[in-house]
C-alpha cells in the first residue's frame, strides 16, 4: 500500500509503498477513502524536519541536556547511535481520516467489516491506503455525513475540545485565532471575532456566521486591538482561542491584549508561549493548554490499549467528541463543505504538501482520496542494499520481528557488519518501518504479519525483539516451525505461560537464547575466568542505577510489560548466575514507602541465596538521576575483589595486585552475544541451557511475590509453581 512518510533525519518527504499495518489487539483495520491534510501542524512539522541538526537542537534544548548526559554515561558512540536511530526512523503523516473497516479484532464488539467511520490519530489515522486504529480513536459516521466530511472528525474534535475548555458560555464574546472553530461558537451561542493572517480565510469565516474579522499582518498586532475593543464595547474579548501555528509569540501577545480582565486564553495550536508576565497579571488571564482532541489522548491506555473512560465521570472524551462534531455535521450545524479547497489523489500526495510548504495556493482544507481495490497482506520485496539474495549453504538464514529503538541503535548495526549471515525478512507491526529497516540494513523483503516470516522455508534463525506480552506466543511458533530463536528478555511473564515455551522447546529441535547480554561482555567474562579458581562462596553486589521511566510506559503495564523486576532485573539476575556458576534459589525483596511519590517495584533492595552458598544483593532504583553511571557490580572472594564500573571499566584486586581493564565506550556484550548465538546454529557454540534461563526467569516472579508477602521466597521449577504462581497460591 502507499503511504506519506517523512524523514526527521533528513527532512525528507516520501510516498512509498509499504506493507499493510498489524490489526491491533483492540482495534480495527480501516481501508481509507479520505484524509485531511490538517495544513498548520503538519507544515510545522515538516518545518521541524527540515532544520538542521543544529536548528534541531534549538528547537529542543530539553533533548539536547538528555543527549549531553547519556554521552558522559555510556559514550558518545552509544549516545549518537540513539540519537541517530530516533532522527532516522520515518514519521507516517496525517491524523484525520475516513473509510471502510475491513477488519475487526477479536476483542471488539462495537464495530463491524464494512462499518464507515472517521478515524483519530497520530500515527494510527494516516494518509496511507490503510490504517490500523484502536477502538477508542475511531468512531461510526452518521447516516448523511460523507467520508470528506467525515475525514475532519479528529481536527473538529480538536476544535470542540478547545471550545470546551476555554469555558464558553450563551453570549460571551470570542476571538478566534485561526478559523476553524467559528460554527462550532456560534453553535454555543456565542459571538466570534475571528483573526488571521489569510485575507480569504477571515471573509470564508464571515460566511460561516463570524460577526466581524481582521487580516493580522506579519508582526503587526497594531490595528486588531482596536477592532476588538470596538466590538466588545470597549471590554475586550471574554474569550481567546488560538488555533493557528506559529513559531512565535505574537499569537499568544495579541490575545492578551485583546483579552479582558479575567478572560480565559486557551491554546490549542503550536504556537510560542513566551509570556508578559505583567500582561497576564494585570488583567489576571487564566491560561489554558488543551491536550489535542480531549482526555484520552497521550494516555497509552486509552490511545493504545482501547480502554475508555466512563462516561459518568469524563463527559467529553477525544472519541466522544469526535462522535459530537459528527452529530453537528450531520445535523447541519457545522457544514465543511466551504472549507474544502484542494483534492488530491493519494498518488499526488507529494504535489499537495508542495502547495502546503510553499503556501500562496490559497489552500484551507485539502483531502487526499484513495481508490478502493483489494487488500494484500503480502510481503513487499525490498532490493538488498549490502548481500546479495539467495540461500548459501550452512549460512543462517535471518529473520527479524519488531524493530524499536533498541533493535534499531544496537542490535542492528551489529547484524549488518555480520558476513557470515543473510538477512531475509522483516516484519513490523506498523509496516512501514519494517520497510525503512529492509531498505537501511539489506533485508530482502518486509511485512507486517509475522506468520508471514515463519511460513518462509529460507528463513532458519528468527530474532525476536517485540513486546514483552508477545514474546512468549512469537517463540513457540517459531520452534513449532522449526527455527533457532533469538528473543530478547524478559523470556515471559508469568509462570504458566514460561512453562509453554519450555515445553515448546523440549518438543522441538530448534536452539533458543534468550538477550542476557552482559554474560558476554568482556568484563564479565574475565570477572568468571578469576573466580573460576575460589575455594569458597563469594557475595555479588549490583547496583543499577535505571532511572525514572513514565508511570504510563508499556513497560510498567502488568500484561504488556510485566514491569520492571520481570522485564529489565532478570539481566542482574543472569548476569549473577553467570559469574557464580549457580542458579538462585531463594529470594528476598523490600522496597521504598511512604508517600507513594517513587514507585515501589522498581526502587528495591533484593537478596538472593545462591545454590553454592554465594549471596546476591541488586539495588535497584529508579529515583536517580540518569547522568550518574548506570551500573556496577563488585564481587567478594577468597580474599579478592572484582569490580566492574558500567561496563566500561574494571579492576581485579587479588594478593596485593592490581589488574586494570578500560575502554572507551560501554561493551555490555550485545556483540559477542548475536556471535555465540549464529555459533549455535551452526553448531559451533554449545547453548545456555534452558533449565538456567527458567531459573533466572523464575526468580524474578519469587522477588515479585516477596515484594508483595514481605518474606523470602524459595524459587520454584517452572514445573512445581507455574499453576500456583498464576492462580496467586502460596509459593513459599
Amino acid at each position: 500500500m502507499k503511504q506519506v512518510l517523512q524523514s526527521y533525519k533528513t527532512g525528507d518527504l516520501t510516498l512509498d509503498e509499504v506493507p499493510v499495518p498489524a490489526l491491533r489487539a483492540n482495534g480495527v483495520l480501516v481501508q481509507n477513502v479520505t484524509s485531511l491534510v490538517s495544513v498548520g501542524t503538519e507544515k510545522l512539522m515538516m518545518d521541524l524536519a527540515k532544520k538542521s541538526l543544529l536548528g534541531k537542537a534549538r528547537s529542543r534544548p530539553d533533548l539536547v541536556r538528555q543527549v549531553i548526559n547519556k554521552a558522559k554515561v555510556d559514550g558518545i558512540r552509544e549516545t549518537y547511535r540513539a540519537a541517530m536511530g530516533r532522527l532516522d526512523t520515518p514519521v507516517p503523516l496525517g491524523y484525520s481520516c475516513a473509510g471502510h473497516v475491513i477488519e475487526v479484532a477479536t476483542a471488539v464488539d462495537d464495530f463491524q467489516v464494512g462499518d464507515s467511520v472517521a478515524c483519530f490519530g497520530a500515527s494510527q489515522a494516516s494518509h496511507s491506503e490503510v490504517v490500523s486504529v484502536t477502538r477508542s480513536l475511531a468512531v461510526k459516521i452518521p447516516e448523511g455525513v460523507g467520508f470528506e466530511a467525515a475525514a475532519f472528525a479528529g481536527v473538529g474534535a480538536i476544535a470542540l475540545h478547545g471550545v470546551r475548555t476555554a469555558e464558553i458560555q450563551l453570549g460571551d464574546r470570542v476571538v478566534v485565532i485561526g478559523l476553524i472553530a467559528v460554527q462550532i461558537l456560534q453553535g454555543a451561542g456565542a459571538h466570534v471575532f475571528g483573526v488571521d493572517i489569510s485575507a480569504d480565510k477571515v471573509e470564508l469565516a464571515r460566511g460561516l456566521g463570524m460577526e466581524q474579522g481582521a487580516v493580522l499582518a506579519d508582526n503587526d498586532n497594531e490595528d486588531v486591538p482596536g477592532q476588538v475593543r470596538a466590538w466588545s464595547d470597549g471590554s475586550g474579548a471574554d474569550a481567546v482561542i488560538i488555533f493557528a501555528g506559529a513559531n512565535s509569540s505574537q499569537p499568544i501577545e495579541l490575545a492578551a491584549e485583546v483579552a479582558r480582565q479575567g478572560a480565559r486564553l486557551a491554546v490549542p495550536g503550536m504556537v510560542d508561549l513566551k509570556l508578559d508576565r505583567r500582561q497576564f497579571f494585570d488583567k489576571e488571564l487564566k491560561l489554558i493548554v488543551p491536550r489535542s482532541a480531549g482526555p484520552g489522548i497521550y494516555d497509552p491506555q486509552y490511545e493504545e490499549m482501547g480502554r475508555d473512560y466512563p462516561l459518568p465521570y469524563v463527559r467529553w472524551t477525544a472519541q466522544r467528541n469526535m462522535d459530537e462534531f459528527l452529530r453537528m455535521v450531520a445535523n447541519g450545524k457545522i457544514s465543511v463543505d466551504p472549507i474544502i479547497t484542494h483534492r488530491y489523489a493519494i498518488e499526488e500526495a507529494l504535489q499537495a504538501y508542495d502547495l502546503v510548504y510553499k503556501g500562496g495556493g490559497g489552500h484551507i482544507g485539502v483531502l487526499l482520496s484513495y481508490q478502493a481495490k483489494p487488500v494484500s497482506r503480502a510481503t513487499v520485496a525490498v532490493k538488498p542494499a549490502t548481500k546479495s539474495a539467495g540461500h548459501t549453504a550452512g549460512t543462517p538464514q535471518v529473520g527479524l520481528i519488531g524493530a524499536g529503538l533498541f533493535t534499531k541503535s544496537i542490535l542492528l548495526p551489529i547484524l549488518k557488519k555480520m558476513g557470515d549471515i543473510e538477512l531475509c525478512g522483516v516484519v513490523t507491526a506498523s509496516g512501514y518501518t519494517a520497510r525503512h529497516v529492509a531498505e537501511r540494513n539489506g533485508f530482502q523483503y518486509c511485512g507486517s504479519d509475522y506468520q508471514e516470516l515463519l511460513d518462509d522455508p529460507n528463513v532458519d534463525s528468527v530474532l525476536i525483539t517485540t513486546r514483552h506480552d508477545l514474546h512468549v506466543p512469537m517463540t513457540i511458533a517459531a520452534l513449532e516451525k522449526g527455527k533457532h530463536v533469538f528473543v530478547e528478555k524478559p523470556l515471559a511473564t508469568t509462570a504458566d505461560t514460561l512453562a509453554q515455551v519450555v515445553q515448546a522447546h523440549e518438543n522441538h529441535n530448534g536452539h533458543l537464547m534468550v538477550g542476557f547480554n552482559r554474560r558476554y561482555s568482556p568484563f564479565s567474562v574475565r570477572a568468571r575466568q578469576a573466580l573460576e579458581t575460589r575455594k569458597g562462596p563469594a557475595i555479588v553486589h549490583m547496583r543499577v542505577n535505571a532511572g525514572p521511566v513514565p508511570p504510563e510506559s508499556w513497560v510498567l503495564d502488568p500484561v504488556e510489560g510485566g514491569g520492571r523486576i520481570i522485564g529489565e532485573m532478570c539481566h542482574f539476575v543472569d548476569l549473577a548466575q553467570y559469574l557464580l556458576g549457580a542458579n538462585p534459589i531463594r529470594a528476598y525483596a523490600r522496597s521504598v514507602s511512604g508517600d507513594g511519590a517513587a514507585t515501589t517495584d522498581d526502587n528495591v533492595v533484593v537478596t538472593l541465596d545462591m545454590s553454592d552458598g554465594s549471596t546476591t544483593s541488586i539495588v535497584y532504583v529508579s529515583m536517580s538521576d540518569r547522568a550518574f553511571p548506570r551500573e556496577r557490580v563488585e564481587i567478594f572472594w577468597d580474599g579478592a575483589v572484582c569490580a566492574i564500573d558500567n561496563f566500561k571499566q574494571m579492576s581485579i584486586v587479588k594478593g596485593g595486585k592490581t589488574e586494570r581493564t578500560k575502554r572507551w565506550n560501554l561493551d555490555r556484550g550485545h556483540k559477542a552475544e548475536l556471535e555465540a548465538f549464529f555459533g549455535m546454529v551452526r553448531g559451533e557454540v554449545a547453548s545456555v541451557p534452558m533449565a538456567d534461563y527458567a531459573a533466572t526467569t523464575m526468580t524474578t516472579f519469587a522477588i515479585v511475590e516477596s515484594l508483595k508477602s514481605g518474606m523470602p521466597v524459595e524459587v520454584q521449577s517452572v514445573s512445581r509453581s507455574a499453576s500456583a504462581l498464576s492462580s496467586g497460591g502460596n509459593v513459599q
